[in-house]
């Protein structure tokens, strides 16, 4: 099974022949600016598309501290992500209390296991839109 920097590697090696279908999903790339040292860290993470945005959940299998490509694009949301061959820059923001409830829906219904995590943690889990920039 994919995961980690081998899924990264994979997925850009095969222009997501490798990687974007994984556990009956699908999985894109996000690289986030390092918050501390500027450097790109590139992530594989669960998405659904709503409209022409791409959706991604920072769960962090509902650890009580955000993931850090959260915080690095909560510093930074220029963002870099790929869909398959698909290579594009990106704006992100953390979904609205009023966006929120129909994002989780989509999401949790791609992975049933985000509502396991929000039960396991007091922190609000949030829910990422990464609007394409033209």
């Amino acid at each position: 099974m994919l995961y980690g920097k081998e899924h990264v590697r994979r997925y850009q090696e095969t222009n997501g022949e490798e990687g974007h279908d994984w556990n009956n999903t699908t999985v894109l790339l996000l690289t986030t600016k390092g918050r501390k040292s500027g450097k790109p860290y590139t992530t594989p993470l669960i998405y659904q598309r709503h409209g022409d945005d791409h959706v991604v959940v920072a769960s962090k299998g509902g650890d009580p501290d955000h993931p850090q490509w959260y915080k690095n694009l909560q510093a930074s949301p220029e963002v870099e992500v790929q869909v398959k061959g698909d290579r594009f820059r990106a704006r992100a923001h953390t979904a609205t209390p009023e966006e929120k409830p129909e994002l989780w829906r989509l999401m949790a219904r791609t992975w049933p296991d985000y509502d396991e995590y929000q039960k396991k943690t007091d922190r609000d889990i949030p829910v990422v839109v990464l609007e394409r920039e033209n």
